[in-house]
């Protein structure tokens, strides 16, 4: 069996937390923040009408971006609750429930690989320890070999970049640019955030 993400092990602890959190995005989005940089970056990346996988969608808000922009946006999310907001608020997309750990599209009837991937908001980071390394390799997997991914998180979570790479590499990546932030600004031995667009090595 595999080992509970953090996300799982948190909202176990506090049924109400999923709620809380899809009500926070809300009222950011309410008021004004931008709530969308992540997907602009990617949509940069991407042709028009690409096939797009938000892995760790969350809400839908950067996949339901994309969606708008005119590509084919496949979310998935371990969070049955973030899945329902997502469906709900951006029905342009296709919102699945299911673990990164476990993710095999192929077998849920969605076969045909992806242009990009996306995985933002810290995902990596709620990730449990033991799983990171196959979580990569099935996000490779569901990629195209001419694909590029875009997976962003913060210092301080207990995911050191270096280690981060190091994986990514083990998992069948290589970097194509690191950045420092979704608004590309580059990335350095100081940065406290990390953009990595990476393509299959």
């Amino acid at each position: 069996m595999t080992e509970p993400s953090a996300w799982v092990r948190i909202t176990q602890e506090n049924p109400g937390h999923s709620a809380a959190y899809v009500a926070r995005w809300k009222t950011l989005a309410a008021q004004g923040m931008d709530v969308v940089g992540e997907a602009r970056l990617v949509d940069a990346m991407l042709r028009r009408g690409s096939r797009v996988l938000d892995a760790g969608c969350g809400t839908g808000r950067i996949g339901g971006h994309l969606a708008r922009a005119g590509h084919t946006v496949v979310g998935v999310d371990v969070d049955p609750v973030l899945i329902a907001a997502a469906g709900e608020d951006h029905p342009e997309g296709h919102w699945l429930v299911g673990d990164l750990a476990e993710l095999d599209l192929p077998a849920l009837g969605v076969a045909e690989p992806f242009d990009g991937i996306v995985c933002a908001g810290n995902v990596m980071t709620f990730l449990a320890p033991s799983t990171r390394v196959e979580v990569l390799r099935r996000l490779r997997r569901h990629l195209r070999d001419d694909g590029r991914a875009a997976i962003g998180f913060g210092a301080g979570r207990g995911y050191d970049f270096d280690e981060f790479l190091a994986e990514a590499r083990t998992a069948g990546w290589t970097p194509d640019l690191l950045l420092a932030t979704w608004d590309l600004r580059p990335f350095t031995p100081e940065s406290d955030f990390l953009v990595a667009l990476l393509r299959p090595a």
